[in-house]
């Protein structure tokens, strides 16, 4: 069990929780959360949002009773966290592009202050709905940020000018950026958010289809090349 170091509220249902202890996590990770005895059945896979010397922190937003649990979390609780769990985002160089919409922001803020840190140009597109979040936070790991509120942030990037780009969020927005990448020299990556069971990829409820058969989101990914899940589409 770990202790809450913090849990507040940054945006219209949205919190970031901090509890101590030694992770050892990477780019694009998640853990699974659980903050409750016998219901929910499930723990919640939630993305890391940053590690430090502290300790980790993950960044959610409250859509059913597990996330409305974990809200109610206050500095000094327990709460069970499994992981890091997944195969995350690569190590890579050059110019990279980071593109978030909704809660797919994340995992972006730790992949960009990594990136950072390994010598990488990283510039940040962030999608939300209705009020955007965390913008200073953000600001402070890129180079450059675009934030796009209540529109479709990928009409924002134009994927020729980078050598990689990482994304997370909507299906349908990574399959759009997926369609744009094409005919350039760019590398797309995209962390996928199916439903999850264990984390471990035991039951399978995770299971999404790709180029070269079925693959497990928690063990396979959550990241894969974006060929793999929208190359036959």
């Amino acid at each position: 069990m770990a202790i809450v170091l913090k849990n507040e509220a940054v945006g219209k249902d949205f919190y970031l929780l901090k509890v101590a202890g030694d992770y050892p996590a990477s780019m694009g990770q998640f853990c699974m959360l659980r903050a409750w005895d016998e219901y929910p059945v499930l723990s919640r896979p939630i993305s890391i949002f940053d590690c430090d010397t502290e300790g980790i922190s993950f960044l959610y937003k409250v859509v059913g009773q597990g996330t409305e649990l974990l809200a109610q979390l206050k500095p000094g609780d327990e709460v069970d966290v499994q992981g890091p769990y997944g195969n995350g985002f690569p190590t890579v160089t050059g110019k990279v592009a980071l593109v978030g919409g909704g809660i797919g922001v994340a995992p972006l803020y730790y992949t960009a202050k990594t990136l950072k840190a390994q010598g990488c140009t990283v510039d940040l597109y962030l999608g939300f709905t209705e009020e955007a979040m965390l913008e200073d936070a953000y600001g402070a790991v890129c180079d450059k940020m675009t934030v796009n509120v209540g529109g479709y942030v990928t009409d924002e990037i134009n994927p020729a000018d980078y050598d990689v780009i990482m994304t997370c969020g909507p299906q349908i927005m990574m399959k759009v950026l997926a369609d744009k990448v094409k005919g350039t020299a760019a590398q797309l990556y995209v962390s996928m958010e199916n439903r999850m069971g264990c984390g471990v990829g035991a039951c399978l409820v995770c299971s999404c289809k790709t180029s070269s058969g079925n693959k497990k989101v928690c063990k396979d990914g959550p990241v894969f090349k974006a060929e793999e899940v929208f190359g036959d589409e």
